[in-house]
């Protein structure tokens, strides 16, 4: 999963070598926390969040196979 948000990431950011993702394991989640520039934390954001919640839609839809529930969460 860390390797789909840090595709997607890089795809849309204007500075793809600034794209950092760290996951922190929990027992029934998995925090994936994105930083990117900070130019380009609204290109990650979206109007009004659409991004960010097109990007957590397709996380929610691929970890259905691994039966582990993922979170994301965009740090500054």
């Amino acid at each position: 999963m860390k390797d789909l948000i840090t595709s997607i990431a890089r795809a849309l950011v204007d500075d793809p070598e600034q794209v950092r993702v760290t996951e922190v394991e929990g027992s029934q989640t998995t925090v994936l926390e994105l930083r990117v520039a900070k130019s380009d934390m609204g290109k990650i954001i979206g109007k009004h969040g659409r991004i960010a919640q097109s990007i957590r839609t397709i996380l929610a839809a691929a970890s259905g196979k691994k039966r582990k529930r993922y979170v994301l969460e965009i740090v500054e």
